[in-house]
């Protein structure tokens, strides 16, 4: 093989598992936040879906400031458990860590 043609390919496979290693590692969300979130908004919780779950809206972070997520259902995956959003005072500042299932 020639050594060009190599060194592309070792250097493609590195770099497609170094982007799926990041991909990986992206899936939580965990921050902490200077600012109090406002008072959550009201929300009228819908019934019961089969095969999923609903995750009730909430404060978000985007980098800058608090963004409103409406509720959702998502999708059941028998076997795991899904931990919702947290955001709860840490001091003199807020920890936001965004809904997640167990094996993310």
């Amino acid at each position: 093989m020639d050594m060009r043609k190599m060194i592309a390919a070792l250097t493609l496979a590195s770099g497609t598992l170094g982007l799926a290693t990041a991909s990986q590692a992206a899936r939580v969300v965990d921050v902490e936040i200077g600012v109090a979130p406002p008072p959550p908004l009201v929300e009228v919780v819908p019934p019961p879906r089969a095969g999923y779950i609903f995750e009730r809206g909430h404060y978000g972070w985007d980098g800058r400031t608090y963004v409103w997520t409406e509720g959702q259902f998502i999708p059941d995956r028998p076997g795991h458990v899904y931990q919702p959003y947290v955001i709860e005072p840490r001091g003199e500042r807020w920890h936001f860590r965004a809904g997640h299932w167990d094996d993310d």
